[in-house]
């Protein structure tokens, strides 16, 4: 990391680093941009997001990438750390009239070497479902916003179904779609899910993190940030703990069996843009893993709809944190990235989990990095969901457990969204308090929170009224002193773009990030660098124009 008050070297752009498991390599030959590869104009623009699907197909090479910049979307062959990135021949690609992707998800279930199913949300409300493998649109939701007429700010289909999915707009509010079910004028409605102990983790402008029983729509926990509003958070991969970054310029680590802040991180000096747990290097040993099932993706941005938990209970989950049962080793790896264009990766380590004296801002066994910087503010919420203890061989989303749509940079005001799970005559849930009047009677029929059982609904009383005075938080379980708990402090923090970074995604053989001038960069972890043969770049083909 760059000295203090290092100038030129503080802002020079880093190609590689080092932490314990070795050198990580910035590989020039795997950048992913617009075929044109000049650098993209991004003032009043959409975050620039990633997403990732694996095919399996007989090629071995059935990684699929897309990513959307400006009006633009792109579905390419993902080469990695193999081969070099031929921009000259993109699967599909279309350009937007009107609107402007700003978040996408595909549905890892159903994906063959012969179909995808791609889900897209738009500026102006709209969600589409495409397969860019047969360049077909298949159908339009919201089409008129009617629904909604916010922009949306995450798309995640639900882990473990292939119908099921949820829309988050920048009004506050939720939706669950089902890909069968035609698009009406009003909120969906669904029969009650089957029980499976998933939960939802959900963040917001209102700087609250919020989780869900997502079946039922309880209110398990909450956490308040310490000061701004929350952009991102993603769940760890065994699902105990929950990670979260906004524009307090902190992330902050969150137990999920205790529902309190354990730690905080501070390394950025702006808005932390996304949170990601890296399940490659994170070591957990327990003799009686826990058992997890869906999928392994985690909704990243607004949506940061991660990971979904399974055949898990509260109960099962104290006992194996218990002192008996605990661990006998444990190391937690997460990165950020945020508008300061730095990367920081962490490590959450036995000391923090398990302390064995008071609290008294304790530090983690890391390299010890100057960690002060200035706060800031922004506007954006995400959600993820918890998932399974071992990675597939391709968890990638941007928000694997890494759960997040974030809307940073966005000028509208975000309140957080919750799950809208399936009950009977319930499809939407906005736990804001609407200011714009006229819009609340535009959508009144989209609200219908009866169903909530009176216990989250006193709960979600509390943080209503609690959420407008800060001061009254402060200090309290939900929003702890930063001399009441442990502080991390970055194991690397280094400067890797030239405008602020949108992406955070860990995969088995490297690491991938963006920035949003549409650069989609792979970094390739140690020992897994191939030599990369360069191929001739040739100009932008023809795309389709929507």
């Amino acid at each position: 990391m760059a000295t203090e008050g290092g100038g030129k070297e503080m802002n020079e752009i880093k190609t590689q680093f080092t932490t314990r498991e070795g050198l990580y390599k910035l590989l020039p030959h795997s950048e992913y941009s617009r075929p044109n590869r000049v650098p993209f104009n991004s003032q009043g623009s959409n975050p620039v997001r990633v997403s990732f699907v694996n095919l399996n197909d007989q090629s071995g090479n059935g990684d699929r990438l897309c990513f959307n910049v400006g009006r633009e979307l792109y579905f390419y062959i993902y080469k990695g750390v193999r081969k070099a990135a031929d921009l000259s021949k993109p699967i599909d690609k279309r350009i937007y009239k009107g609107t402007q992707p700003t978040c996408h998800d595909f549905n890892h279930l159903t994906a063959t070497a012969e179909s995808v199913s791609l889900l897209v949300g738009f500026s102006a409300g709209q969600v589409q479902l495409i397969d860019p493998i047969k360049k077909e649109t298949s159908k339009l939701f919201n089409e008129e916003r009617l629904i909604d007429k916010s922009r949306v700010t995450c798309v995640k289909w639900v882990p473990g179904s292939e119908s099921l999915f949820l829309v988050a707009h920048a009004s506050g509010n939720m939706y669950l779609y089902n890909v069968e079910h035609t698009c009406g004028t009003t909120a969906p409605h669904y029969q009650l899910l089957k029980q499976d102990g998933k939960f939802l983790a959900c963040v917001s402008q209102d700087g609250f993190l919020r989780v869900f029983n997502f079946d039922s729509v309880e209110l398990h926990g909450t956490m308040k940030s310490y000061f701004g509003g929350l952009l991102c958070v993603c769940w760890s991969p065994d699902g105990k703990y929950i990670v979260t970054g906004g524009e307090d310029d902190l992330v902050t680590v969150w137990s999920f069996v205790d529902c309190r802040v354990i730690a905080r991180g501070h390394g950025h000096k702006s808005w932390v843009s996304v949170v990601a747990f890296d399940p490659y290097t994170t070591s957990v040993e327990e003799s009686d893993p826990m058992e997890f099932s869906g999928s392994d993706e985690d909704f990243q941005d607004l949506l940061h709809f991660g990971r979904d938990r399974a055949n898990s209970t509260q109960s099962r989950l104290s006992k194996r944190n218990s002192a008996e049962s605990r661990p006998v080793s444990v190391t937690y790896r997460f990165g950020s990235v945020g508008q300061d264009t730095q990367l920081c990766l962490w490590d959450l380590t036995e000391d923090i989990l398990f302390p064995h004296q008071p609290l008294s801002r304790a530090r983690t066994h890391t390299n010890v990095m100057n960690a002060t910087s200035p706060p800031a503010g922004s506007t954006g919420n995400s959600v993820t969901t918890p998932g399974n203890s071992a990675p597939p061989p391709l968890p990638r989303s941007n928000s694997l457990p890494h759960s997040t749509v974030s809307s940073a940079g966005s000028k509208s005001s975000v309140a957080d969204g919750a799950v809208a799970s399936g009950v009977s005559k319930f499809a939407t849930l906005s736990l804001h308090d609407r200011k714009d009047r006229h819009h609340e009677k535009d959508h009144k029929r989209n609200h219908s929170m009866g169903h909530i059982s009176s216990k989250s609904s006193d709960k979600l009383n509390l943080v209503t009224k609690t959420k407008t005075d800060p001061a009254k938080t402060l200090g309290t379980p939900l929003c702890p002193r930063m001399e009441d708990v442990p502080l991390l402090e970055p194991l690397i923090c280094k400067k890797i773009a030239h405008e602020r970074l949108t992406v955070l995604i860990f995969l088995e053989d490297c690491i991938v990030t963006a920035c949003q001038e549409g650069f989609i960069c792979t970094w390739g972890r140690p020992g897994k660098v191939g030599l990369l043969s360069s191929q001739n770049q040739a100009s932008s083909p023809g795309g389709t124009v929507v």
